[in-house]
């Protein structure tokens, strides 16, 4: 049993649910393995249970955290601007056709929504949760380097420009926060290594300057 499965199957120990069939999983899996894919994978999914066995303890609800790790990206098309909606419908499905046990599918949904990170999450479990998803920024070099080069073979389809213009884009949103890590725990591991690893990024990208001078 790999680590993923394991999580897997105390997820719904967890909500106090049934655990669905065999078919659910294999095909979350599957779509975490599409080809299309190179960030947004099991990869990930790996690396965000990794930080939420160290933070579980924080949550008052983990089955839930949990369930939305494991769709937070369940549908994930580059050129579609709904993956997260999509996702959390999907979530929602699972959990009230298989699931139910002590779950509420309207916070899973919010949960799962929160990742869109268009805006500083709101509540406890939603910042755990982000915090979660967002701890790559603040990984190795390395690991940073390599996933930068992950979301440049996902947007492969767009121009060079446009990506440079546009991802940096994305990075200085992050950078603009008083603060990417919501819960001390990430904050005081993560915050200096992720703002590092964003502005050479952004030196990368030739865009450094032009974000300190406007």
């Amino acid at each position: 049993m790999t680590h993923l499965d394991a999580a897997w199957n105390r997820c719904f120990e967890d909500l106090g649910g049934s655990r669905p069939p065999p078919c659910v999983w294999e095909e979350l899996q599957a779509g975490y393995n599409e080809p299309h894919r190179a960030y947004h994978t099991l990869q990930h999914l790996e690396e965000c249970f990794s930080w939420f066995e160290q933070v579980r303890s924080l949550s008052r609800r983990p089955g839930e955290i949990a369930f939305a790790l494991f769709y937070h990206d369940a549908i994930y098309d580059p050129r579609a601007s709904n993956n997260e909606d999509e996702s959390a419908k999907l979530a929602e499905r699972v959990l009230t056709e298989y699931v139910r046990g002590d779950s509420e599918p309207e916070r899973v949904v919010s949960l799962i929504l929160a990742t869109k990170h268009d805006a500083v999450p709101g509540g406890d479990e939603a910042k755990l949760l982000v915090d979660i998803d967002l701890s790559i920024l603040g990984a190795s070099n390395e690991r940073f380097d390599e996933y930068e080069r992950q979301v440049r073979r996902e947007y492969e389809w767009v121009a060079p420009e446009p990506f440079r213009v546009g991802r940096g884009q994305v990075l200085e949103k992050f950078l603009e926060r008083s603060a990417i890590y919501s819960c001390p725990f990430f904050h005081e591991r993560l915050e200096t290594a992720a703002r590092t690893n964003l502005e050479r990024s952004l030196v990368n990208l030739n865009l450094l300057a032009d974000s300190k001078n406007n």
